[in-house]
């Protein structure tokens, strides 16, 4: 039965409880309306009887003299008459209007004769009572009263004169109002008119029923049970399947949400607080999925640009599973946190990832084989686009990506390992746009450059850097502008790591100051290092070699990758490969992290990414699978003068020997440690 039959159901049935309800209401109403009208004869026909009998009563009880030879009722003088209420008139004032005059004057007749009689044998009990010694007594006999007829009695209806006496009942007595009795056909025709609408109704509802029970039994026919093959079509029906899994996200998430929607948040609140909660690092939760992470490792990650509860994880193979996928990439969800909400496969493993910032629904991926997949949120597990296997694009494992530009005019920038640097058109992955090979002549056996990270200043869409496996940092140029060419730049090299280059991060452009030419690199050998990037205006004509301006040594593993915090000027992070998260502030101190956190026991944290919003969330993705979300509070927040303060901390470390020496070669640990001196002495200011 289609849905618009249940709902003319549903309203047929609310119609029928309707007219029952006024039904039931009518009844009450007439049922307490007649009740009034039979209370109201009642009581005054008791009123007035009871009024007769006291009179009678009254009148009956009268003084006797010794000389009268017949008992006759004596009243005092001065007073009014007592005994007018047994006249025959004056019962006929008191009784209520019979339906016949005839009638009404025979009764008084009888009542008449009624009353004599008993007046005489009340008064002569009395004498014989009250009667002294010499008074001798009699038998009395009722006097016998002949049966009069009344003259009126064959007359017309005349109108009878009220007859008014003056009595102590008239000035002390209510008077009872007499209401004229209503018209008999009006009543007979109101009578026969609420039948017939009662009729009607009744009719109707007879109707209403009728139609409720046969609408009743066509919703039993229609709902019956079904059998094991029609379950079975359903359930792996496409939609029943998409509805199912629609709908249970929506539910799991509701479960999820601690915030209670009736709870007053600020009722006993601590207006003070904690002092050291401006420097803890609290973990929020961790995402992992027994099915899609286990065996595997996160590769990378990413937060949303317009979804701050959504960050995407890139995962490598799992040697063990060999019908699954070799890659897949998950969208987490904040709210949702026992399954990730959207899953992408890949033929090989995804070895970086990236949200669209111009897109919410598009996430772009690098592989192992060095295709280049693009997914929409809003399709299957499988890419909508893909670069094809061939010499035009990558054939190398793609570890860095990065989409510049704006808007209108973007383009996906992704480097392999072979040296290849391609840009890439976001709607066109069938051959790249332009392709840059990056060589460097000063290499022994090949004029490769293995780049392992990439990263773009900010307001920068033609020079970025990158590193590579032996350690060294490169400036390139993806078009030939004022004094340099297309390609790397031969002459400038920043050396000073012993190992490959896992993360590089350029300084946010936000704030009063420029730090955007500061620059961040970590390493396979246990150090993070602080650049200064040389002027783009002013190239190197001859070799010249760029040490870093600080080192930071307090890692005791490989350390994977660093970020600059998005707000805080002074603020970055840093993980390596003992699962631990290092949070530094160059304002603070410069020596030593400001919080160290273990994220995860004995597995190492390969990537890291603040959140896009505030900064507030920091996002860590191990070599367990698992994608931890750590909040650090207040050290989000900056103060004004941070942007002063971290200009004096680079005076000072510039101001140390090594940095004024240009830091050579071996300017890794020592030329940090010989830098921090004066650095201890601002971050003590």
């Amino acid at each position: 039965m289609s849905d618009r039959r249940r709902a003319e159901i549903e309203a047929k049935r609310l119609k029928l409880a309707e007219l029952r309800k006024a039904r039931a209401e009518r009844q009450k109403a007439d049922t307490e309306r007649r009740q009034a009208t039979e209370a109201g004869p009642s009581n005054y026909r008791r009123a007035d009887v009871d009024d007769l009998v006291t009179s009678v009563l009254g009148t009956s009880v009268g003084r006797s003299s010794d000389s009268a030879g017949d008992v006759t009722p004596v009243s005092m003088p001065g007073t009014p008459a007592i005994g007018r209420s047994s006249s025959p008139s004056n019962l006929r004032e008191r009784t209520p209007p019979g339906p016949s005059g005839r009638a009404s004057r025979q009764s008084d007749v009888f009542s008449d004769r009624l009353s004599i009689g008993t007046t005489l044998i009340s008064q002569g009990a009395a004498m014989s009572v009250s009667g002294t010694d010499h008074v001798m007594e009699r038998t009395m006999t009722p006097r016998f009263m002949p049966d009069l007829v009344d003259v009126e009695q064959d007359l017309f209806e005349l109108p009878r004169k009220e007859r008014v006496t003056y009595d102590k009942d008239v000035q002390t007595a209510e008077m009872a109002v007499e209401t004229a009795a209503p018209d008999e056909e009006k009543i007979r025709q109101q009578i026969l008119q609420e039948k017939e609408t009662e009729a009607e109704k009744l009719a109707k509802e007879q109707e209403l029923e009728e139609e409720n029970a046969k609408l009743e039994k066509e919703i039993e026919q229609e709902i019956r049970e079904l059998t094991e093959e029609e379950r079975a079509s359903i359930f792996i029906a496409p939609e029943f399947l998409d509805f199912v899994e629609q709908s249970s996200k929506i539910v799991q998430r509701a479960l999820n949400d601690g915030y209670d929607y009736i709870r007053d948040y600020t009722v006993g609140a601590e207006s003070g607080g904690d002092e050291s909660e401006g420097k803890r690092v609290k973990r929020v939760c961790a995402f992992f999925d027994e099915r899609y992470g286990k065996n595997r490792s996160i590769t990378d990650l990413d937060w949303s640009p317009k979804y701050p509860e959504l960050s995407v994880a890139s995962y490598n193979k799992n040697p063990a599973a060999l019908n699954e996928p070799d890659g897949f990439v998950a969208i987490w969800n904040l709210h949702l946190l026992e399954r990730p909400e959207f899953v992408f496969h890949s033929q090989s493993d995804v070895l970086s990832v990236a949200f669209s910032p111009f897109n919410a629904n598009l996430v772009f991926g690098g592989t192992y084989s060095g295709q280049i997949l693009l997914w929409d949120t809003r399709s299957k597990h499988l890419p909508v686009l893909k670069t094809p296997l061939s010499a035009a694009g990558h054939t190398h494992p793609v570890y860095a990506m990065q989409i510049v530009g704006t808007q209108n005019a973007h383009n996906l920038i992704t480097s392999s390992t072979d040296g290849l640097v391609c840009s890439w058109l976001v709607d066109m992955l069938a051959q790249p746009q332009e392709s840059l090979e990056l060589q460097h002549a000063g290499h022994n056996k090949t004029a490769e450059v293995a780049i392992t990270c990439l990263d773009f200043p900010d307001n920068e869409t033609t020079t970025f850097f990158v590193g590579t496996e032996e350690g060294n940092v490169y400036q390139a140029n993806r078009y030939d502008r004022a004094g340099s060419k297309a390609g790397l730049n031969q002459y400038d090299v920043y050396r000073g790591h012993a190992g490959p280059v896992m993360g590089l991060h350029f300084h946010p452009l936000h704030g009063p100051v420029d730090f955007s030419d500061l620059f961040l690199t970590a390493s396979a050998d246990w150090t993070v290092k602080l650049w200064r990037a040389k002027s783009l205006a002013k190239p190197s004509t001859q070799a010249h070699t760029i040490g870093p301006v600080y080192s930071f040594d307090e890692a005791d593993d490989y350390v994977y990758d660093v970020k600059w915090h998005p707000q805080h000027p002074g603020l970055f992070g840093a993980v390596d490969g003992s699962g631990r998260f290092d949070l530094w502030n160059l304002n603070m101190d410069t020596e030593v992290p400001v919080v160290s956190t273990q994220v995860s026991s004995n597995r190492a944290i390969n990537k890291l990414k603040w959140d896009c919003k505030d900064g507030r969330r920091a996002a860590m993705g191990g070599s367990d699978g698992k994608l931890y979300i750590y909040d650090i509070g207040d050290m989000a927040i900056p103060r004004e003068t941070e942007w002063t303060d971290l200009q004096r901390t680079l005076a000072g470390m510039q101001g140390g020997p090594a940095g004024a020496g240009g830091g050579g070669g071996g300017g890794g640990a020592g030329g940090g440690a010989v830098d921090g001196e004066p650095t201890r002495i601002v971050a003590g200011r």
